[in-house]
């Protein structure tokens, strides 16, 4: 059987920890922060876990993650 491809876009967003969950970045915060709230900036630093809604669809894409 070959071998799979991950998706190369899920291997720009998203990685896995040691206990196998997957960590994601926040959204909007490359553009236009002057009309953003210095709350939700503060808020969206750093990383967070994927939610489990969306653990199955981005998985598909990360055969061997």
């Amino acid at each position: 059987m070959p071998k799979l491809k991950t998706k190369s876009s899920v291997k720009k967003r998203f990685s896995k920890t040691g206990s196998g969950k997957i960590k994601r970045n926040y959204a909007h915060k490359k553009h236009n922060l002057s009309s953003k709230s210095q709350k939700m900036k503060r808020s969206a630093r750093g990383t967070v876990l994927l939610d489990a809604t969306n653990y199955s669809n981005v998985i598909r894409f990360m055969p061997y993650a």
